[in-house]
């Protein structure tokens, strides 16, 4: 998980200057929408008209944030959607996945990008709409972190599988910029590590790849 360390600082306002931050309860910020509970059976790769975050792909295919969802299973009936459809999720939204085997319960992750699709939160998630403005990727990765994670913790119930609920959510608290500019940048810092980190990956799969072939054919 992303290590955060943040203090509460006073900074005159001013060019190149940032404002200080503060600390909000999770009920403060967030409006709840309703999740379904398809199982995987009931998700199709092929075709639909809607799209569903389930919450094992949360812990383990996705990061903190998720551009674009053309990686989403599909909702194999039509029906219900159409019944979810008050719950569509949009930009800026959190999907928290209440359920786990351990305490990675309660890893969520941000929709930066729907892309005019429709996207419904799964089976065990949470979905958490803000009630005001953040900068893209801020809440991804910052309620992965660490300073956030730890409070959930004790928070957890369950031997086999834990979980985690609504309720218990509401008193966590989150930390923040009231700039919303040092939010941006922040934001940006972690997604363009992210993209530094995949590119590597790339090039040691592919040098993994090269070596395996050598091993084989070079030995004849």
């Amino acid at each position: 998980m992303i290590c955060f360390c943040v203090k509460n600082r006073e900074v005159p306002v001013g060019k190149n200057r940032w404002n200080a931050w503060e600390q909000r309860k999770f009920a403060e910020l967030f409006d709840t929408l309703a999740n379904n509970t398809l199982s995987r059976a009931e998700l199709t790769e092929e075709t639909g008209i809607g799209r569903d975050v389930h919450y094992g792909d949360i812990l383990v295919k996705f990061g903190e944030c998720l551009s674009g969802v053309s990686e989403l299973p599909f909702i194999a009936k039509d029906q219900t959607v159409k019944k979810f459809s008050s719950s569509r999720l949009q930009n800026g939204d959190v999907i928290i996945a209440d359920t786990a085997e351990d305490e990675t319960v309660g890893k969520c992750m941000e929709i930066l990008e729907v892309q005019g699709e429709i996207v419904l939160a799964g089976l065990h998630t949470i979905p958490c709409r803000p009630r005001e403005k953040f900068a893209p990727a801020y809440l991804g990765y910052f309620m992965n972190s660490s300073a956030y994670h730890d409070q959930l913790r004790p928070l957890m119930q369950g031997i086999k599988v834990t979980s985690i609920s609504k309720s218990a959510l509401q008193d966590t608290i989150l930390v923040m910029p009231k700039s919303y500019d040092e939010q941006k940048q922040i934001g940006r810092l972690f997604l363009r590590l992210d993209h530094l980190i995949t590119l590597h990956q790339r090039k040691c799969d592919e040098l993994k790849t090269v070596k395996k072939f050598m091993l084989k054919n070079m030995f004849v």
